[in-house]
């Protein structure tokens, strides 16, 4: 074979390859509703409605927003989308947005609720102590509204806790209420058992890290996790030493925590100045 015809061959092979790859339909459909949900968590972004196509590793955002500043910031959100390398920004400035602030900042807080709400349920899913309990969160403006049955005082009081301790919350009704039957059967099994297969020390720490990010009364960026076979290790720095109870309590209650050093956790020095 020639080898004019060769390489022809070959480049039609390789466009093929490409455009095979290019053309993902179920990765695109993640791409988007990744973008989508970073689009929708963002404070100054989610009242609006912004459209988001992707094909490959490009987007195209589309909609209205008031200024040029959220312009560009849509597109930064775009930008640091693990998948999107382009954007195609079709997002129009309407400064007369700013005539219905009640319908979009109410779409905003149903979006936030929603968005706290589902923090709460996860964080009492990590837990051993409520991972199986039948807890309903509901959140307006902040205020979260606890509801269902549990088997123990200790369940009802820690999902008021782990609610009252999440960002953005500012007052929890906690009416959890004790099932006595499910109280009897609970005192066979001590509180501290097992209940399931050990889980991976990535998914303990990934757990740990959240939970100390979504506490309202910690700074997670500056607290280290280690785990080996379930047994944590606490390092880095808190303000105070109520700040080092309260991490070592949270990491001690996830589902898998057998035991927390928090030997080398340092609370920091004041300096007067």
């Amino acid at each position: 074979m020639p080898f004019s015809i060769r390489m022809a061959a070959l480049t039609v092979s390789l466009l093929s390859i490409c455009t095979s790859a290019m053309a993902d339909p179920i990765q695109d459909a993640r791409l988007q509703g990744s973008l989508q949900t970073a689009l929708s968590l963002n404070q100054m972004l989610n009242p609006f409605r912004i459209d988001v196509e992707v094909e490959g590793p490009q987007a195209r955002l589309s909609g209205e927003v008031e200024n040029e500043v959220e312009r560009q910031l849509a597109e930064q959100v775009a930008l640091a989308t693990r998948g999107i390398q382009q954007v195609d920004n079709q997002l129009r400035v309407n400064a007369a947005l700013v005539e219905r602030p009640l319908e979009l900042r109410a779409y905003a807080q149903r979006l936030t609720d929603e968005t706290l709400a589902a923090v709460i349920r996860a964080r009492l899913l990590w837990s051993r102590i409520t991972e199986k309990a039948a807890i309903e969160v509901q959140s307006s403006d902040g205020v979260v509204t606890l509801r269902g049955k549990v088997d123990s005082t200790e369940a009802k009081e820690l999902a008021g806790v782990v609610a009252r301790s999440t960002d953005g919350v500012h007052l929890v009704n906690n009416l959890v209420s004790l099932d006595t039957v499910a109280m009897a059967k609970a005192r066979e099994t001590p509180v501290d058992a097992p209940t399931g297969p050990q889980p991976s020390d990535s998914w303990v720490i990934d757990k740990i890290q959240n939970s100390f990010r979504f506490s309202r009364n910690l700074d997670g960026l500056n607290i280290k996790v280690a785990s080996e076979e379930g047994m944590v290790r606490l390092s880095g720095e808190v303000l105070s030493s109520e700040q080092k109870t309260i991490a070592v309590e949270i990491a001690r209650q996830i589902i898998g925590v057998r035991g927390v050093d928090a030997d080398l956790l340092k609370v920091a020095t004041k300096v007067e100045g």
